[in-house]
């Protein structure tokens, strides 16, 4: 009875320090996060780079996190503060009415077709009239919080540098120890063995599957279409790249979402040519990355079907922000994945639990 009772006090007081060191480390749960996603995914490199090196495991992992610095900090810091001036450019347009998406959607509405506008009258707005005002106004406010909140990012200055230190000092010690601390975590999984290196070699290839199938093509949708926006002579093509990056990760709706309304502009206004071209570089080129790049960059075993990769990112998103781009898939493809090896048991009529 004594040794219940330690038992389930023991039990509570990992819970509660747990929870205890989960709050404490909350204010810099970006950096831990993105500290343990870039390691996952640069661990073959450094690999690599430690077989060069077998005795000096501290300058092998120095070595790799330099290595990242110069091939993904650098060039997305200089990134973000040219999409930082694009977007102060875009807020001081749209204070100043240079910029008015209302006057564009009208210009659109008085452009199209005499069928598309007997059905919108036989739907009682032809002339939107209130409608139109909620959509414009949704238009303005929308785009201002885009390019505000990238304003920010570039401002953030201190924040930004604290966060990025600690992710890249995390980093170091994740290569260095990175073994020993995933032998620890799988000692403590109260599951049998091959259950327990299942799971772990999961959440390792989601991780990667995530990263590269997720946002390395949402990179190239975005280098592609800010590539064409500014060849086509499209104001902040920089700002309208980032935006499609993001909206890429959103399986069947993506950078279409930016894109298509940018092209029925250019053909509303008069800019035929301009728009047929976006138009037809958008569906064979923009869209049909995604179709030839994700199925090389993510094996058929990590795929899950789009609809729960669309709910579980927007679910992501509302719950952790930006971060949640990466979160909310990941814990849906677990999900998945924990229930598929929790159903394997019970069907072999063992006990997942140790």
């Amino acid at each position: 009875m004594r040794a219940s009772l330690e038992d389930r006090f023991f039990l509570l007081l990992i819970v509660v320090v747990t929870l205890a060191f989960g709050w404490i480390m909350s204010s810099f749960y970006s950096a831990i996060l993105w500290g343990v996603v870039i390691a996952i995914m640069f661990a073959p490199m450094h690999r690599r780079v430690e077989r060069r090196m077998p005795k000096h495991p501290n300058s092998a992992a120095l070595l790799t996190v330099g290595l990242i610095v110069l091939i993904v900090i650098l060039p997305l810091t200089v990134v973000g503060a040219s999409l930082a001036q694009e977007a102060a450019a875009v807020v001081g347009k749209m204070k100043s009415g240079e910029f008015n998406l209302a006057r564009f959607l009208q210009q659109i509405l008085d452009a199209a077709p005499q069928w598309a506008k007997s059905l919108l009258d036989r739907f009682g707005i032809a002339n939107l009239g209130g409608l139109q005002e909620k959509i414009s106004n949704g238009l303005v406010q929308g785009s201002q919080y885009i390019a505000t909140q990238a304003l920010n990012i570039g401002q953030s200055t201190f924040d930004f540098i604290i966060n990025l230190g600690i992710m890249l000092y995390l980093l170091f010690f994740l290569f260095k120890d990175g073994e020993a601390l995933s032998q620890r975590v799988k000692n403590a999984i109260p599951l049998r063995p091959e259950l327990r290196d299942d799971l772990m070699e999961k959440f390792t290839v989601v991780i990667r599957a995530t990263v590269k199938g997720g946002i390395l093509v949402a990179l190239a949708q975005g280098a592609l279409g800010g590539l064409i926006f500014s060849i086509l002579g499209i104001n902040a093509a920089l700002l309208w790249a980032v935006l499609m990056a993001f909206l890429s990760l959103l399986p069947a709706v993506g950078a279409g979402l930016v894109w298509m309304p940018v092209a029925l502009y250019l053909l509303a206004t008069g800019s035929v040519v301009q728009g047929v071209i976006l138009i037809a570089y958008g569906f064979l080129v923009i869209g049909l990355v995604d179709n030839i790049l994700r199925p090389m960059l993510v094996g058929k075993d990590t795929k899950l079907p789009d609809y729960l990769v669309l709910i579980a990112t927007l679910g992501g998103i509302d719950a952790l922000g930006l971060n949640g781009f990466v979160v909310g898939p990941v814990i849906a493809a677990m999900f998945v994945a924990a229930w598929a090896i929790f159903a394997e048991s019970r069907k072999s009529g063992q006990v997942p639990i140790a």
